[in-house]
């Protein structure tokens, strides 16, 4: 059984924090909620936020920015999908435009096509509708726009005609 720790000195919060912040980026409800785990008191929980913005271990607009690269380019998330994951974590309008214009438009459409193309090519599906259905939901659910989605479904699926 891990032996967990119950109490923290300030300073020790605070080195753990910028260690957990050096790791990677974090946004503010992240360190409340290590904060909590750490059981320390809600005056505590604001010297070591301050210090953390202060010394730039935490800084919002960096983090949505990595964090709308990171999901784009790894897990091809689309822009609805990242910015529902952004509210989730309460970051303001301001930094999640900021963070999605960290995506480049053509790389962004290239991107849909490409994962559009694998998933019609991964269904076995004969019907024409049933499988644009298939390939549209999928394509919803990794959080791509209405329209971007349905101009390149009807590419792709006359093409495979």
């Amino acid at each position: 059984m891990k032996n967990k720790r119950l109490t923290f000195t300030l300073e020790e919060a605070k080195k753990k924090l910028e260690i957990y912040c050096i790791y990677q980026d974090r946004c503010h409800q992240e360190i409340n909620k290590k904060l909590i785990e750490m059981r320390m008191i809600p005056e505590a929980c604001e010297v070591i936020i301050l210090h953390l913005m202060e010394h730039n271990f935490l800084n919002e607009e960096r983090f949505t920015k990595s964090f709308s690269r990171g999901k784009f380019k790894i897990k091809k998330w689309g822009k609805q999908r990242i910015i529902r994951e952004l509210k989730i974590r309460d970051i303001s309008e301001y930094n999640i435009k900021s963070g999605l214009n960290e995506i480049d438009p053509d790389e962004y459409l290239e991107t849909l096509k490409e994962i559009a193309i694998k998933k019609r090519d991964s269904i076995t599906e004969k019907n024409p509708y049933k499988k644009s259905q298939k390939i549209t939901n999928f394509l919803f659910y990794k959080g791509f726009e209405n329209d971007l989605v349905y101009k390149v479904v009807r590419e792709i699926v006359d093409l495979k005609k």
